[in-house]
């Protein structure tokens, strides 16, 4: 009986271990791997990569009923994952990319300055340009949650260089999200907001698809 006791203990301290040293968003990514068996992705689709306002952005083909979409938005995730899962995130045949990412940087380090974000984003972008020299790619600039008002100086940097950044690439796209999101004094609408004044409402996803809708292919 001990020693099938310590087989068990054993056998959970090597799981528990094993898991313990996957990479964060290696589940995902897996769970990704495991939809594209089950269904060939299509080719020639429109590709979203990025964090949780794609996640849970889960009904966003009704948002586009006539375009052929592939959502890769995994929640929480910062530039540096996407950089870190290129190679699964770009496994595909798309005609388009369309990358939101970037909020979560800053709140991952409060103190963390514009030009390391714009440095990473420009790294998978030149990545994504390795595999897909013609491809349209475009950025949506990083929204300014009400929750994360603290970051929004360093984030309305990153959105102008990454913006300039893109002006001067061919095939690039910045889809600039801000204005669309604003009342008619220029502030932040927090009615578009779900509780955690973070992720968006049905509302919020339809002023994205306004903007959206004229550069997507």
């Amino acid at each position: 009986m001990k020693k099938m006791l310590s087989a068990f203990l054993l056998l959970t301290f090597a799981l528990f271990f094993s898991q313990e040293k996957k990479p964060m968003f290696w589940q995902d990514i897996q769970n990704f791997k495991k939809l594209d068996q089950e269904t060939t992705p299509p080719k020639d689709a429109i590709l979203l990569i990025g964090s949780s306002s794609f996640t849970k952005w889960k009904d966003v083909a009704n948002y586009f009923p006539d375009k052929t979409i592939i959502n890769r938005g995994f929640g929480g995730s910062r530039l540096t994952d996407l950089n870190y899962y290129s190679n699964d995130l770009l496994n595909y045949q798309p005609k388009q990319i369309i990358i939101y990412c970037g909020e979560n940087d800053f709140a991952d380090d409060d103190k963390l300055k514009a030009d390391v974000v714009v440095d990473r984003f420009k790294t998978f972008y030149k990545k994504i340009r390795a595999k897909f020299p013609k491809i349209e790619v475009d950025y949506i600039s990083i929204k300014y949650s009400p929750s994360r008002e603290k970051l929004w100086p360093q984030m309305k940097e990153a959105n102008e260089k990454i913006a300039a950044f893109m002006k001067k690439q061919p095939n690039a796209e910045f889809i600039d999200i801000t204005k669309v999101m604003q009342d008619s004094n220029g502030n932040v609408r927090k009615d578009i907001f779900v509780e955690d004044m973070l992720h968006m409402t049905p509302e919020g996803y339809q002023l994205w698809t306004s903007v959206m809708r004229p550069y997507m292919k």
